[in-house]
């Protein structure tokens, strides 16, 4: 059986070209042959090979290997961890060590021995793969740093929506099933995309989240699939993607609503292939990872608007969750609030703080537009600047629930107004940012700052 591998060999004379051919396609799903050397980037960038033969001598006057030394330096630029075999008849120890030391991975000579020689590519291929499982184990090793570098939790409370929430996690987890999650910001929806990772086969495996809602049009095939060096302008180095990276674990896609439909052909093809082109290449890793999806957005609204690719939606939500807002849980708010109080006031050294009732009774009464994120803003920034030994109501900047004409009549203070529309907005979009930051006039990451500002 054919080994999967692209091999480019590099020779001036065309009987040692074809005969090489003959043997290694044998043995090779691709092999493919060049006499002119000057032709390398090109070959390098179309085919994308694992290994590489190359001629140290291209002249008949030349017999020092000075011109394969060139060449094998120009290879190592532009793909420095691939393998490449030099190849001379002109028997010299020292050629040889010099080219491995310019960085080739072997030596062979003309006329090889066929059994001699499949042992040498078959060598370079090992290494060749165990340099892509090095590369793509310190990218993981890279994400995973970032990752453990922020703090989660489990999913809190005893409503009746949020018990009925993890029963559907309980089932769901376990498969390998693609899933949706449904909701306005800051209900929690990594936390629980997080929660099935954790629950499923591949806990063991990396999760890794993306914001496809923070990514450019024209980096996403960057970000998700990676890419080679000189793929474009500033790519100096390969780059390892999201996908090749998340490979046997769970690919968090946040903000699937946001992506740009001239982006969704692309990700859907990734999905149904299980496989991806780094920008630059001509040849597909293969990857296995589990997708969750979230958004806010209303997506079957999107696909009668064709803002949105119905073939998609049916390829990411094979199962889809929707998470209650917390206006909707009830007792979960005091639940929630507690649980910040106990993790804040330790951080901050200020222990022995309480919640006054009228404070909780506040709380209760608030619609939290901003919902679970909007909540432990307002407890830190209370614990941050609190004084006495019970949060009080002036402690939380709570609106009241008269109507927006009355507050604004109520202040004339720019933040105090400032904040009193941004509320005004996310409650009127439920929660959708991109829409209520056009409504503002404003960009995601100016209403996220702002957002940020106000404890929503």
């Amino acid at each position: 059986m054919k080994k999967d591998a692209t091999i480019l060999i590099i020779d001036d004379e065309e009987d040692i070209l074809f005969s090489l051919k003959m043997l290694l396609k044998q043995h090779f799903t691709h092999v493919y042959t060049e006499n002119n050397p000057y032709h390398i980037p090109r070959l390098l960038s179309q085919y994308d090979p694992k290994i590489v033969l190359l001629d140290m001598n291209f002249k008949i006057s030349q017999t020092k290997g000075e011109e394969g030394i060139l060449w094998l330096k120009k290879i190592k630029e532009l793909k420095p961890d691939l393998p490449v075999i030099m190849m001379t008849a002109f028997s010299d120890l020292e050629m040889a060590i010099g080219s491995i030391k310019t960085g080739a991975t072997d030596f062979i000579e003309k006329p090889w021995r066929n059994e001699k020689l499949l042992a040498t590519v078959n060598a370079a291929l090992e290494l060749s793969q165990s340099n892509l499982a090095l590369k793509k184990a310190a990218s993981q090793k890279s994400f995973l740093q970032q990752d453990m570098s922020q703090s989660f939790g489990e999913i809190l409370g005893k409503s009746q929506s949020i018990l009925d929430l993890k029963k559907m996690i309980q089932k769901v987890a376990p498969t390998d099933a693609n899933v949706l999650l449904l909701g306005e910001n800051g209900v929690g929806k990594e936390l629980i995309a997080r929660t099935i990772h954790k629950l499923s086969r591949r806990e063991n495996q990396i999760f890794m989240g993306v914001d496809l809602g923070a990514i450019t049009e024209t980096l996403f095939e960057s970000e998700l699939f990676g890419h080679v060096k000189g793929a474009f302008t500033g790519a100096d180095k390969d780059k390892t993607g999201r996908f090749p990276a998340a490979s046997g674990g769970t690919l968090f896609l946040d903000e699937i609503g946001n992506l740009p439909i001239s982006s969704q052909p692309k990700l859907l093809q990734a999905l149904e292939n299980k496989s991806v082109f780094p920008v630059g290449s001509a040849s597909p890793i293969p990857v296995d990872v589990r997708i969750v999806s979230a958004t806010n957005m209303p997506l079957a609204k999107m696909i009668q608007e064709h803002t949105f690719r119905q073939d998609l939606l049916y390829r990411i939500n094979t199962v889809e969750i929707s998470i209650p807002p917390l206006r909707e849980r009830g007792e979960d708010i005091i639940i929630l609030a507690e649980h910040f109080l106990q993790l804040y006031r330790k951080k901050y050294f200020k222990e022995a703080l309480t919640f006054h009732k009228d404070t909780l009774k506040k709380m209760l009464g608030y619609p939290w537009p901003g919902n679970i994120r909007e909540l432990r803003h307002s407890v830190e920034r209370a614990i941050i600047l609190s004084e006495n030994s019970k949060l009080m109501p002036a402690d939380f900047n709570l609106q009241s629930n008269k109507s927006s004409e009355e507050q604004e009549l109520e202040t004339l203070n720019l933040d105090e107004m400032e904040s009193i529309l941004v509320r005004k907005a996310l409650v009127k979009h439920q929660g959708n940012i991109s829409k209520a930051a056009e409504e503002l006039g404003l960009t995601r990451p100016a209403l996220y700052r702002r957002m940020d500002k106000y404890g929503l």
